[in-house]
């Protein structure tokens, strides 16, 4: 087997890793309660992930001869990340243009003074 071979077949093992690690990111990135920005890329761009995790998951699948999905298949998944990908940067274009306005992060609630029980002085 050549080094081709072997990271043919290592490959899309590596890939589905290394997307679940950057989902692990995303739900961190989603997670922060000062929500600092404009998200809206972002969430894009998660959406672009998670359909690559996919692709990820039938390649992985087919090689271990589980399922016989032909390989075009592909093509529209990569079709689908790309444009994607271009909306989000659109997004973002828009936000450094000013047409977009990012949401100013929820500030907590102050603490109120807890209320006296009895007579008032």
């Amino acid at each position: 087997m050549t080094l081709a071979d072997s990271l043919t077949v290592a490959a899309p093992y590596y890939n589905l890793v290394m997307g679940l690690v950057v989902i692990y990111l995303f739900i961190r990135l989603f997670q922060d309660p000062g929500k600092r920005g404009y998200l809206g890329p972002w969430k894009w761009l998660c959406v672009a992930v998670l359909i690559y995790i996919v692709e990820e998951v039938i390649t992985a699948l087919r090689q271990l001869g589980l399922v016989t999905i032909q390989r075009h298949i592909n093509g529209f998944f990569e079709l689908a990340i790309i444009i994607i990908f271009i909306y989000a940067v659109l997004l973002q274009k828009q936000l450094i243009a000013g047409v977009v306005k990012p949401k100013p992060a929820k500030a907590k609630p102050k603490a109120r003074p807890a209320k006296r029980r009895g007579r008032k002085r």
